[in-house]
């Protein structure tokens, strides 16, 4: 964890000569650096989080995580659009194209400049928590010193509860970021006034999903059947989108109407849903694709943590649907059997120790 701390520290370093040469490719070098850190962290930290307590409660543990994990996305947006962002009607697109060479380059620069000072204070930030985490009074687990369900000495690869648990990772982390990500666009194209705020609904749901996981998990709720439970829900969302209305707001007035929060088409209001249902995916599939691993347990969190390339390419396969037919309403078919996996995965695959 200290390690993958220290690289996101040098990758918000590198934002300063990216932001000072105003080079894209610095740019994509730096985000490069920041994402390897933030993988490693994330490749430890999640498995730490299984194993710290009882098997039992990792998903509760993982959901307050993801709670701290939405709170920061949908805060920091707003302090970065207020500290950084405000004022940038002079840098816009139109703005720029009418100044000479001389003047372009002045105001291209005085641009960058604003990025410095926010990943200055990222570093510092990041620096606080090695500390924190380096001297803190946190066990040192020594997972591989424990012994696996089933002696297994040709690798990860052949523990099929990680590889399809990193197959539902990816068909997850890809719906997640569709609902998120699409929402705004989707509501844009059916002439919803105030699209630009939807993504907030589904990061509201999914908290509230993690708010719930963190309550039910295990007292009413087994990690296997939370995330039965979270498959079957939105593979009823994915239906509800497709097939209700795009003009009618009857279920968003049931649901919160009263409450004096703008309510959005039915169609909609089954995307913002999705992140209620899909909230206690990842919390779940961690313990559950972890067991049993011994030695293999880094291993096998590193193959969970190249799920989260699914969020890279399911986007681009709801696009090309979307494009295709000309109906991004239809196009959110592509999600059903990323649902229907994970229901596979909850009911029989996490249970497997074969491939016979």
């Amino acid at each position: 964890m200290v390690i993958g701390l220290a690289i996101m520290v040098v990758g918000s370093l590198l934002f300063i000569p990216a932001a000072t040469t105003a080079n894209y490719s610095f740019f994509l070098d730096a985000l490069f650096v920041l994402g390897t850190g933030l993988t490693i962290l994330q490749t430890a930290s999640n498995p730490y989080l299984v194993h710290v307590g009882p098997k039992e409660t990792a998903a509760v543990r993982i959901s307050i995580m993801g709670i701290v994990n939405k709170c920061a996305g949908v805060l920091v947006p707003i302090l970065f659009t207020t500290f950084v962002l405000s004022g940038m009607s002079d840098f816009s697109e139109e703005h720029l194209a009418s100044l000479d060479a001389i003047a372009r380059a002045a105001q291209i620069e005085e641009l960058s400049s604003h990025l410095i000072s926010p990943y200055i204070y990222m570093a510092i930030v990041l620096t606080g928590l090695i500390v924190l985490v380096k001297y803190s009074h946190l066990p040192e687990l020594h997972i591989e010193e424990e012994k696996s369900e089933v002696e297994n000495t040709k690798g990860i690869l052949h523990y099929p509860q990680a590889i399809l648990g990193a197959v539902a990772l990816f068909s997850y982390v890809g719906v997640e970021v569709i609902a998120a990500d699409t929402i705004g666009l989707y509501g844009s194209g059916i002439g919803v006034e105030h699209f630009a705020s939807l993504t907030s609904y589904t990061m509201v749901c999914m908290v509230i999903g993690y708010i719930i996981g963190t309550v039910a998990i295990p007292r009413y709720l087994t990690q296997k059947t939370a995330l039965t439970a979270s498959a079957i829900a939105g593979s009823l969302c994915i239906l509800g989108v497709v097939m209700s209305s795009t003009t009618s707001t009857s279920i968003a007035e049931l649901i919160w109407g009263w409450s004096g929060i703008l309510v959005i088409p039915n169609s909609i209001t089954f995307v913002a849903l999705m992140g209620l249902s899909h909230a206690l995916v990842w919390p779940s599939i961690w313990p559950l694709a972890l067991e049993g691993l011994g030695k293999y347990t880094a291993q096998g969190s590193a193959l969970l943590i190249m799920g989260i390339a699914g969020g890279a390419l399911l986007p681009l396969l709801f696009g090309a649907v979307a494009q295709s037919f000309d109906d991004m309403q239809l196009a959110y078919w592509v999600a059903l059997p990323c649902y229907l996996f994970i229901l596979f995965y909850a009911l029989k695959g996490h249970k497997m120790r074969s491939w016979k």
